[in-house]
């Protein structure tokens, strides 16, 4: 199988997408399947089996390029490569070159989708482009065989949109690299006097989509209550400056962590919390969860694919700060309560094997091949 993968976000940008593809990226190179990457960056990145094209900033998301991508390059690289499948990662700059490739040269298309943006529009108050944007990617996914989403939640969205041909696409996460065995006591020290004190830890983008006005308000409550802990903000973004100058008793602005540190700070933590209700699936849960954390999140989006309420983590409803609050209270107070949603969040991950993800998701890949061979054949005859 030769597979040319189409995405407008790519590493060393740090996201739920680049996480997954990174993955996937390994898996095909263990099974000696070949690909080739079109994606926003620059000559650095180039290699044989990537082609990047220069890129800008997005004015929502600073941390996100906006590609330039010259179709000429895309095409002689595929012409010369000879794909047998399209996948479609985002339906913008770069994958609208992947759609017109598919279409010029009749190969069968797969896309994902796995980004609420219109829901993100609400939070820059830009809603009113919200159905307009449904309308594109109404008709942007018409041309996909099958059109991958990583929930029950955002499938549903999709098909209520008019989106058809929807399948899930799940997630998952080596419990050997995020595991309680990454606990570290001298990360601990510096910041917590004493064991009594907790760690709350919260990764991800530091935007207004994030919702973590809903978290900032959560640790005042707790403040007030002279509750013990520190907050740990992980990750970067358009509002951490205006958070950081509210200084905000206990809360700590860590900045971006990756690879061996990040998934420390996971292990090290005692309660991951996370106010997002945007989520199409959450990998960090998932990740706080193979870590031995108790997640406290609203039961929204794709979060609710893994939060089991008082079973692996406490859910409260989406944009409460007085329910985000005393969920967190009620697990600082109760250390039997902490340490059963600990184990049972530790074990619901271990049964989420990447490899069981990809291997299901190239599995489909060769169905769609074989399907569209088999209607050229009888269309040629």
């Amino acid at each position: 199988m030769k597979i040319a993968i189409f995405t407008d976000t790519f590493l060393p940008e740090i996201n739920g997408v680049t996480k997954t593809l990174s993955k996937m990226r390994n898996y095909m190179d263990n099974k000696g399947i070949e690909y080739k990457f079109f994606v926003p960056g620059d000559e650095a990145q180039k290699k044989d089996n990537i082609v990047s094209f220069n890129s800008f900033k997005f004015f929502l998301y600073p941390e996100r390029k906006i590609a330039i991508p010259r179709y000429r390059e895309i095409k002689d690289n595929l012409d010369e490569f000879n794909p047998d499948i399209i996948f479609i990662v985002t339906p913008f700059a770069i994958g609208l070159m992947g759609l017109r490739y598919a279409k010029e040269n009749g190969l069968p298309m797969v896309s994902n989708y796995s980004t609420d943006f219109p829901k993100y529009l609400r939070h820059y108050k830009l809603e009113i482009l919200e159905n307009a944007l449904w309308t594109f990617f109404k008709w942007f996914h018409s041309y996909s065989y099958i059109n991958l989403c990583p929930s029950t939640v955002t499938k549903l969205d999709m098909e209520t949109h008019g989106i058809q041909n929807v399948e899930l696409w799940s997630r998952g996460i080596e419990t050997g690299e995020f595991s309680p065995q990454k606990r570290s006591e001298e990360l601990r020290k510096q910041y917590c006097s004493d064991n009594d004190e907790k760690i709350l830890l919260y990764v991800g983008r530091v935007a207004p989509e994030k919702e973590l006005s809903v978290l900032m308000d959560s640790a005042k409550l707790l403040n007030k209550k002279n509750l013990r802990f520190k907050l740990l903000v992980i990750g970067d973004g358009p509002s951490k400056q205006e958070f950081e100058n509210e200084n905000i008793k206990n809360v700590v602005f860590v900045g971006y962590k990756t690879g061996d540190e990040l998934k420390s700070y996971y292990a090290s933590a005692d309660i991951f919390t996370f106010p997002s209700s945007s989520e199409t699936y959450g990998n960090v849960i998932l990740e706080a969860m193979a870590s031995g954390l108790p997640v406290v999140a609203p039961f929204a989006g794709g979060i609710r694919e893994n939060l089991i309420d008082m079973e692996n983590g406490i859910a409260f409803s989406s944009g409460d700060s007085q329910a985000m609050a005393d969920k967190i209270e009620k697990i600082i107070n109760n250390e039997e309560l902490k340490n059963n949603l600990s184990k049972n969040a530790r074990e619901h991950t271990l049964s989420k094997s990447w490899n069981e993800i990809y291997s299901n998701l190239f599995r489909r890949f060769r169905e769609v091949i074989n399907l569209y061979n088999l209607r050229f054949t009888k269309t040629s005859a």
